[in-house]
């Protein structure tokens, strides 16, 4: 446990498979697409903001876009898409940053990686049936890949395979996006040993 003094030097406690780094760390969230990791992740890095940090968030579209235009969704791209947005999540833990990832990520393997090479980080699976992911999809996304106009999609050409132990587990077809945030925030709570706001 952190004392008031403890809590803001860089160090970091292990507890269990999760290192949490007081001067930054990462939240990785993992799920399929339309289970909602945006909606939450929005929430949370706003909650944490009004707690008087400075969370940086690192969205899977923005991260293509900019950083992976040339890489496509077969399985190698896709792990070489986790591989930079690893790399670019740990130089922000690194350097302090909180930092909120949503990537869905679809394979063990390679969220394993990101948390052994981030090392303060926290897995949080955001678990959604695909039917209600379906009915939320507003670019109908899934109703392409069904009709085969989109390949290697996630749930339904492409797997996706579910965390087993995620240090968060949230059900978002269940839970309010308030209930998510409070899960997540709590779970902080827990791992630093002491409240957010008291290392802002």
């Amino acid at each position: 446990m952190f004392n008031g003094k403890d809590t803001m030097k860089n160090t970091a406690v292990l507890l269990g498979k999760t290192i949490i780094n007081p001067g930054g760390f990462t939240i990785w969230l993992t799920g399929l697409s339309g289970c909602g990791k945006s909606t939450i992740a929005d929430a949370l890095a706003e909650k944490l903001q009004f707690n008087g940090h400075r969370p940086q968030r690192l969205d899977g579209d923005v991260i293509r876009q900019h950083l992976c235009k040339e890489l496509g969704f077969s399985k190698e791209d896709r792990d070489e898409n986790i591989r930079r947005a690893t790399f670019l999540a740990k130089l922000l833990t690194d350097s302090g940053v909180i930092t909120i990832t949503t990537f869905i990520s679809p394979y063990r393997e390679l969220r394993e990686y990101a948390r052994k090479t981030i090392g303060s980080f926290m897995e949080v699976y955001v678990k959604c049936p695909i039917e209600v992911c379906m009915q939320r999809d507003p670019k109908g996304l899934y109703q392409k890949a069904i009709a085969g106009e989109i390949k290697n999609f996630t749930g339904v050409s492409d797997p996706y395979e579910a965390p087993t132990q995620p240090d968060v587990l949230l059900e978002s077809d269940k839970e309010t996006v308030e209930e998510c945030v409070a899960k997540i925030i709590g779970k902080l709570d827990e791992l630093m040993g002491a409240p957010l706001q008291s290392i802002a």
